[in-house]
């Protein structure tokens, strides 16, 4: 990293899956420097599949060491972390945006259509989380789970270090064209997981409507605390 350069604090589950450009936890990912900090207890097990609010001590400190690190601010690595979003960003000087959910509202103002979420788990998107990330019940929502898809399944909900990336694009294309068809008035895409950046663009390109993913919000909050100096005329 440059260090002459301010850079985005990342807050990453202990996970063992392959970050390919384009996934949150990849440096490449980003138009501007990154500093990544594994918090070792975050489990998707902990997190996702049995959330364990025991662990928001263990965000809490690795944020704060974030910020003494030079942080300018902070994100997570999982949309399900919207439950910790008020304490976190309570408990440091910098900004947080710990879900990309937090994108809904925005989406929804802007396209006064149905928002479509892709989730790494249905089951788990609870009114806790979306609460969380300051979604208001009366916002139109379409919801679609990925936690039956077999290449998702293995590998960021079973921890397996291989990842097909062509054949979970096919299936997260599949998805994301399933319930644009379930329901046809949906205006824009918000990508719960944060791993699925990479396929934005697919996602796209197959249902021809927006898609906000964690890297775009990364991108709109890293421009909010560094601004552009435009030169004298």
């Amino acid at each position: 990293m440059n260090s002459s350069r301010k850079a985005l604090g990342i807050l990453l589950l202990n996970t063992s899956f392959p970050r390919i450009p384009g996934d949150v936890g990849n440096p490449k990912s980003y138009s501007f420097p990154v500093l990544l900090k594994v918090v070792p207890t975050a489990t998707v097990s902990r997190v996702v599949l049995n959330f364990d609010q025991s662990l928001i001590e263990a965000f809490k400190k690795s944020a704060l060491e974030l910020v003494e690190e030079g942080a300018i601010a902070i994100t997570s690595s999982c949309g399900f972390l919207s439950v910790f979003q008020n304490e976190i960003a309570r408990s440091v000087d910098v900004p947080v945006f710990l879900s990309s959910l937090i994108q809904i509202p925005l989406a929804y103002s802007i396209t006064q259509r149905r928002i479509g979420i892709l989730t790494a788990h249905s089951g788990k998107l609870t009114e806790e989380v979306l609460h969380g990330a300051g979604v208001s019940i009366h916002i139109p929502l379409a919801i679609r789970g990925l936690e039956d898809i077999p290449a998702f399944k293995k590998t960021i909900l079973d921890g397996e270090p291989y990842l097909d990336a062509a054949g979970l694009e096919k299936e997260i294309i599949n998805a994301a064209i399933q319930l644009k068809e379930e329901y046809p008035d949906i205006g824009c895409f918000v990508l719960e997981c944060h791993n699925l950046a990479p396929y934005s663009h697919a996602i796209q390109k197959s249902t021809q409507l927006p898609v906000l993913d964690i890297i775009d919000f990364a991108e709109y909050v890293y421009s909010m605390v560094v601004k552009r100096d435009y030169p004298p005329t």
